[in-house]
């Protein structure tokens, strides 16, 4: 699970996903294309870990670019947890106690799902709170890098140690934009998703309503039918960021580079064929076409409409309750049979918040998401 391990005290030992730069370990983002690679570079993240005395014990294995289900697209290998299941390696590394937490990006909510079916928790915070300099970019426009650990506790307090502005990051709030919101006091459980989760998540959902309203948190049922639509609109514009950012692996300047060829274009064509997997070979296809003349406006335009519009549906969920509580997966458990051709399903839970930039906790099994710079409430509600 480790592609690179060191000896480390485990009470400020974290593991970062290997979608983040460092340059005294290899960067792969789970991918043929850059395996091996080294950065001349550590990302934001790591230098201030470093400075709230954090040690980095390693780098976890991800799926290719982080945009499957859980891990199950790496080229590397699935990493799997006691029971055969689909698991991430930050996820299984955080359970056995090795580390105190896992730093994550965030890009097609695997993460979240990870951390709901291994019953940790996670912590995807505003977007812009934290700095993605010296993240491999996917999606720009909602990938975020958060945080897992088995308690709230953690997560808040590897959380205060990563954040802050970055002038190197163009997306990065300065400070005196950040005004924390008050503790939570009311919460709206989506009943949108009812018909699309198993009885496991279902009880989970319930259970932890029951947590709610005996801590005097008032819950409340709204339909939510307003969130389906973010599904589509997110696989559109990350397949679309998706493909402009992988543009650079050619197999020139650094990574794989094809032995088969005898033009420049066959040295692309090849390099990009032989290193890249099935999933991420669609996702490249479909955000082409998305992109081209001839769909521009009737799908890339049409889904920054959506985002617009999901962004107000919450803002108005936002002006009765405090948070909204959905679930982050379908089933409390993923088999390799059970994700093919998953990825821009199942994002489904995850694409709300992913496409609107605010901040979601997974906690007990479920999912909350609140209005921005909440992040630190979310967490407080499931302590």
């Amino acid at each position: 699970m480790y592609l690179v391990k060191k000896d480390v005290t485990a009470k400020k030992a974290v593991v970062l996903d290997d979608m983040i730069l460092t340059k005294d370990m290899p960067t792969t983002a789970g991918s043929k294309m850059l395996e091996g690679y080294m950065s001349l570079f550590d990302a934001t993240v790591v230098e201030k870990l470093g400075v709230a005395g954090f040690e980095v014990a390693g780098k976890a294995n991800v799926g290719e670019f982080a945009i499957d289900v859980m891990g199950e697209t790496s080229h590397f290998g699935a990493t799997k947890d006691e029971k055969g299941n689909l698991s991430l390696a930050s996820a299984e590394i955080v359970k056995g106690g090795d580390v105190k937490a896992a730093i994550q990006l965030d890009v097609n909510g695997s993460p979240r799902r990870a951390a709901a079916v291994n019953g940790l928790v996670f912590v995807k915070p505003t977007y812009g709170t934290v700095s993605r300099f010296g993240i491999v970019p996917v999606a720009c426009s909602g990938e975020c890098v958060g945080v897992m650990a088995k308690t709230a506790e953690d997560c808040e307090a590897v959380l205060d140690a990563i954040s802050g502005y970055d002038a190197k990051d163009g997306t990065s709030l300065p400070e005196d934009m950040i005004e924390e919101a008050e503790a939570i006091k009311k919460v709206a459980v989506v009943t949108a998703f009812d018909g699309s989760i198993d009885a496991d998540v279902k009880a989970d959902i319930e259970a932890f309503v029951k947590e709610l309203e005996a801590k005097g948190v008032e819950v409340v049922k709204v339909d939510g039918t307003g969130l389906l639509a973010a599904k589509t609109a997110w696989n559109i514009l990350m397949s679309a960021e998706l493909c402009n950012n992988v543009s650079k692996y050619d197999g020139v300047k650094y990574g794989y580079r094809s032995a088969n060829y005898t033009t420049i274009d066959e040295l692309y064509t090849n390099s990009r064929t032989e290193s890249f997997g099935d999933l991420l070979k669609t996702a490249i296809l479909f955000g082409s076409e998305t992109l081209s003349d001839e769909n521009y406006m009737k799908m890339y335009d049409k889904s920054m409409r959506v985002r617009r519009v999901t962004v107000d549906y919450f803002d108005s969920l936002f002006e009765d309750v405090d948070a909204v509580l959905m679930p982050a997966t379908s089933k409390k458990a993923y088999t390799e049979d059970d994700v093919k051709g998953m990825a821009y399903e199942e994002n489904i839970y995850t694409a709300p918040a992913s496409i609107t930039g605010l901040p979601a906790v997974v906690a007990k099994g479920v999912q909350l998401v609140g209005s921005v710079f909440s992040e630190k409430a979310l967490l407080e509600l499931v302590k």
